[in-house]
């Protein structure tokens, strides 16, 4: 069990670390901070580049602490977060990754999720620093309190479509 949740931990937290990185900066095949900017503005988001920095610096923070197995109920809280505002975006084109949808936000969703309901396992930073084990709760707390975060961000930044004529 424990390698299997190393092995989530690692992939899943890399995958959305990797997803902020390229927000910000061209690494990854990113479009840096300008195609991070200017993608949120395509998707009627506010902010400009602070909007795109605080999405990029919460995926590279929250994927690393996912990765690590560190603070495992605050990183999983984190991506749920901002995994959530990315399915918000890709809501409206179904569900399949093909079609531009939201499977692939919806997965790490699940993923950091179940993490949190599991903890990261004895190879860990939570463990190493003697953190107590997690219990099964803190899924109720890291999707309510993550996705949560995710609507309300989305409410607060996405501007409303433009009224056709």
């Amino acid at each position: 069990m424990n390698l299997g949740l190393l092995v989530l931990r690692l992939v899943c937290g890399l995958l959305i670390a990797g997803h902020g990185v390229q927000k910000v900066s061209h690494h990854l095949g990113g479009a840096g901070l300008e195609g991070g900017t200017r993608e949120f503005r395509e998707d009627g988001f506010r902010g400009g580049s602070l909007t795109a920095l605080a999405a990029g610096g919460g995926q590279i923070g929250s994927g690393l602490l996912l990765a690590a197995g560190l603070l495992t109920p605050l990183a999983a809280t984190g991506a749920i977060g901002v995994m959530t505002v990315a399915l918000t975006v890709k809501w409206r084109h179904g569900l399949w990754v093909q079609n531009d949808g939201y499977e692939y936000p919806l997965f790490l969703i699940a993923t950091a999720a179940s993490l949190a309901a599991t903890g990261p396992g004895k190879w860990s930073a939570d463990r190493l620093l003697g953190l107590p084990p997690q219990s099964a709760w803190w899924l109720a707390v890291a999707l309510v309190v993550g996705a949560g975060a995710g609507l309300l961000t989305r409410l607060l930044l996405h501007r409303a479509a433009p009224a056709a004529e």
